[in-house]
């Protein structure tokens, strides 16, 4: 997996690149089939913004959030990201039980 963080008017310190490693690896365990994320982290006067696009096959998930502090900011995005990410493999999953199902009936 291609994991790519950048900041815009922020400093990525090697604190910020391990904290935000760390809460994607435990989002992206639920879905082997990541082959790339990337995260902008940003800040504009007071507020702290972190955005992530995670690419799966046939589909980018794009989540992003905004807080007073960085570190909460980051943790709503791999909530929200953890959410989406569950929704795809469920989706995706469903789909393949409904096309045996389906097979099945037409037998």
């Amino acid at each position: 997996m291609n994991l790519n963080i950048t900041g815009h008017h922020v400093e990525v310190t090697p604190a910020i690149r391990e904290y935000v490693t760390s809460k994607l690896d435990r989002v992206i365990r639920h879905f082997d089939n990541v082959t790339s994320v990337g995260v902008i982290l940003s800040v504009e006067k007071l507020r702290q913004k972190a955005e992530v696009t995670v690419h799966v096959r046939g589909k980018d998930i794009h989540v992003e959030s905004e807080d007073s502090d960085m570190y909460a900011a980051i943790d709503a995005l791999t909530d929200k990201l953890d959410r989406q990410v569950l929704k795809y493999k469920d989706k995706v999953s469903d789909h393949g039980h409904d096309a045996l199902k389906h097979h099945a009936a037409e037998s």
